[in-house]
């Protein structure tokens, strides 16, 4: 990228700030997790605790190690509470009182997708823990830590931040409990909260903590949320807590457009309703005068907890306008009234240069667990322990996946020699290590050096994505420095095979020939992951995903190539059922879409509302934020009820005997018998060819027919969607003890909600094809809902 502009936002260099004087200790070999580990050390305290729901595992790929090794490099002690007895305050005082704050983070996951299917059916098992072993962290971990921190010692402040805090530092709707909950900072009674990939904010807090300023003078900082009494003074609001303001207003621009540079608004809108006037900006300081906003000195007013709590369509009105506030370089502050607190989110953090990346993945990492646990296997830990993560970012902006809300839409890249630095030291601490690394890539695996064209446009773009509906004209599409790095991999010595298992952007790819040549002939051991979602344009497009023909042009070149390298290999597809806009007549032509590409899906996925998404905000409020949101604006269908989504994920496996009786009467419901039958234009076959000796049916595991777990504080749902009688909302501070645990994706991506690349994650695969389905018996007979209707 070209130099940057004043329109750009910078910030000081990670490694410029002077070191702490504790730095005369040097570097640990690990961050110890006791006060013997601290003796040997020669520590008498900790400056930083960091508590976390994963095991302790000395790897890039997991949060507490870097954010740990960051804070070392910066001359302060750090100690580490992993996976603590959360019933227990005194397992809180291991390493004794901090002189700074506790760090709280549930781990690399979510607690609650960590702990929960999107059926919402309790997992068995924990990837973040020895032996895979669940229980081991609570429900909310976020907020239960950091009480129990704050029980520890009450004076002592509380930093939360990782993915949980992350996604809920404003109001959220909450899948779990079926409710918008408030901002996590408010229940877990913590101090302020990092969201995003935290680096920056968190040497500039720590820092600014030991030059002696008071954690509550720090209200500026980028990448923070803190609480505050009140909204600060010499400030302009722009207020955005309505959508239907009533009568005439003075015209001034919405928070929603994005205006390119030199282009004025007129104020002209054609499709307006007079009935129902648009959001305006209105700066209540300035009383209905209009001129040049400082963008430093300005905050948007979103509705209120209270509003959002009771009304969906302001809560799909408040996530719009927080995702249009997530370029760090025009985005203003927000605020959110909780109560008499007001929740203020400062702007994100400014993206690392690829210099500061290779710092934070250059530090002396051990790269194995801690070895208190011995020989004990970590499942997380054995599926990343030979990959290497490039970059950090998504531009997708796809609804259902929370990785944007995270880590941003700018692409941040490691250098070629960072990377090739990390596979020498695989092979220097590694001896299990044979030649095979398991994945270069990130969140997607070819957006690596990929940014917008021009300084300028990028600082002033709001787009939710860089892809959709079409490529941007203005974004980098030259996959060649990837293609060099895939080169200089496969080179060194002792490396024999380089397998690309992040998700590939195929839209992307097309844009560039050699980069595909270069993939498939080389990186492609027999499958290829893909996620083209869908094949119906009206789903897709609640998604912004690209339509089937870019996957048909995608496909063309990968069965090219293979031919060219003399290989047979194969695309595995990604499906969703059941997401918001999508209806059973799209999920019965997906099906269609499927049987005629010989695709037979051995496990499918349904849609999971995770925190801050944009397809959340849809599947709470049947309303789309990718448009301005009003009361009178499009409504959605979506699969809500157990009947509901079983028969959209039903679809997904049409060869199974399983689904036959369901799908058959779905299908008449919809006026479309003549798809059962035999035939290849049929879908599902007649009754006749039900298995003769159907399968008994498996006993549920203790809380699996209602999906919640007795022990859990989240009430139980009925097939309604709807709380059982006699359950509390779900929104209590404290949270007791969970029996079972989850499986989460490895990798220290910060990845959640429906996208992911771990082995057993949440994302399933579609495979060719056998040459005969296995038959799985018949269920009992149950009479299918009916179908949806389309809506206008």
């Amino acid at each position: 990228m070209s130099a940057l502009t004043s329109k750009h936002k910078s910030a000081p260099n990670l490694f410029s700030y002077p070191l702490y004087w504790a730095e005369c200790f040097g570097t640990a070999s690990f961050l110890p997790t006791t006060r013997e580990e601290m003796d040997q050390l020669g520590w008498d305290s900790c400056d930083v605790i960091i508590v976390t729901g994963d095991a302790y595992v000395d790897h890039p790929s997991f949060g507490m190690a870097v954010m740990g090794r960051l804070l070392e490099a910066q001359g302060f002690r750090v100690g580490i509470i992993d996976q603590p007895d959360w019933r227990n305050p005194d397992d809180f005082m291991r390493l004794g009182k901090p002189n700074f704050y506790f760090g709280v983070t549930a781990g690399n996951m979510d607690s609650l997708i960590n702990r929960y299917t999107a059926d919402l059916k309790v997992r068995n098992d924990d990837a973040y823990t020895p032996h895979g072993e669940g229980g081991k962290r609570p429900d909310r971990a976020v907020i239960v830590y950091s009480q129990r921190c704050k029980q520890a010692y009450s004076d002592v402040p509380v930093v939360i931040g990782g993915i949980e805090a992350s996604l809920r530092r404003i109001a959220q709707y909450d899948y779990w409990s079926n409710e918008v909950r408030r901002s996590v900072l408010i229940d877990s009674t913590a101090d302020i909260l990092l969201y995003g990939n935290a680096e920056r904010a968190i040497i500039e807090l720590t820092q600014k903590m030991a030059a002696g300023i008071e954690l509550d003078e720090l209200t500026d900082i980028r990448g923070t949320t803190i609480v505050r009494d009140a909204a600060p003074g010499g400030y302009t609001e722009i207020d955005s807590s309505r959508v239907d303001w009533p009568g005439k207003v003075d015209q001034i621009p919405s928070p929603y457009e994005y205006i390119p540079e030199g282009k004025c608004q007129d104020g002209d809108d054609e499709d307006e309703d007079p009935d129902v006037m648009p959001i305006r900006v209105i700066p209540a300081p300035l009383k209905g005068k209009y001129g040049k906003l400082e963008q430093e000195k300005t905050y948007i007013r979103l509705p209120s907890f209270d509003k959002v709590h009771k009304d969906p369509v302001l809560y799909a009105h408040a996530s719009r306008v927080l995702h249009l506030e997530s370029n760090p370089h025009n985005a203003r502050a927000l605020i959110q009234k909780h109560g008499k607190k007001e929740i203020w989110v400062n702007p994100p953090p400014i993206p690392l240069e690829t210099d500061e990346m290779d710092g934070v993945f250059g530090f002396a990492y051990q790269r194995v667990p801690h070895p208190k646990y011995g020989d004990a296997k970590i499942p997380a830990y054995e599926m990343i322990r030979f990959s290497i993560n490039i970059m950090r970012g998504c531009f997708g902006g796809c609804t259902f996946c929370s990785i944007t809300e995270h880590e941003g839409r700018i692409i941040q890249s490691r250098s070629h020699e960072s990377v090739l630095n990390e596979i020498e030291d695989i092979k220097e601490k590694l001896p299990a290590f044979t030649g095979h690394i398991s994945d270069l890539g990130g969140p997607t695996s070819n957006m690596y050096h990929l940014n917008c064209n021009d300084p300028d446009i990028q600082a002033s773009c709001r787009k939710l994505s860089c892809v959709y509906p079409t490529i941007c004209k203005n974004l980098n599409t030259d996959h060649s420095p990837t293609t060099e790095l895939y080169r200089k991999t496969r080179a060194i010595e002792g490396v024999h095979t380089v397998s690309i298992a992040s998700g590939l952007r195929y839209d992307l790819a097309v844009e560039d020939p050699e980069y595909v040549k270069e993939l498939v002939t080389h990186h492609v051991g027999g499958y290829l992951k893909i996620a083209p979602e869908h094949s119906e344009m009206g789903t897709l497009s609640k998604m912004m995903k690209p339509g089937m023909g870019t996957y048909d042009n995608f496909k063309r070149m990968f069965d090219k190539y293979s031919k060219e390298a003399g290989k047979k290999q194969y695309l595995i597809p990604y499906f969703i059922a059941a997401h918001p806009g999508c209806e059973d007549e799209d999920m019965m032509n997906l099906a269609l879409w499927l049987k005629k590409n010989d695709f037979r899906p051995d496990q499918v996925q349904t849609f999971y509302p995770s925190p801050m998404s944009l397809a959340t905000a849809m599947y709470h409020s049947n309303k789309n934020p990718l448009k301005q949101v009003t009361y009178k604006s499009e409504k959605l269908y979506t699969a809500k009820d157990y009947d509901q989504r079983r028969t959209q994920k039903g679809f997904l496996r049409y060869h199974d005997p399983k689904n036959w009786p369901a799908l058959r009467q779905t299908l008449r419901d919809m006026g479309r018998p003549d798809l059962i039958g035999d035939g290849k234009h049929k879908l599902v076959p007649g009754e006749d060819k039900d298995p003769v000796n159907p399968r008994s049916p498996r006993k549920a595991r203790p809380g699996q027919q209602t999906g919640a777990s007795h022990s859990s504080n989240r009430p139980t749902l009925n097939k309604s969607g709807k709380k059982a009688s006699g359950q509390g909302s779900g929104n209590s501070r404290n949270q007791s003890a969970s029996n079972k645990g989850g499986y989460a994706k490895a990798g220290g991506s910060g990845k959640t909600g429906n996208s992911g690349k771990a082995g057993n994650s949440s994302k399933k695969t579609a495979r060719p094809s056998a040459k005969k389905a296995a038959a799985s018996g018949k269920p009992a007979g149950k009479k299918a809902r009916p179908t949806s209707k389309k809506r206008g």
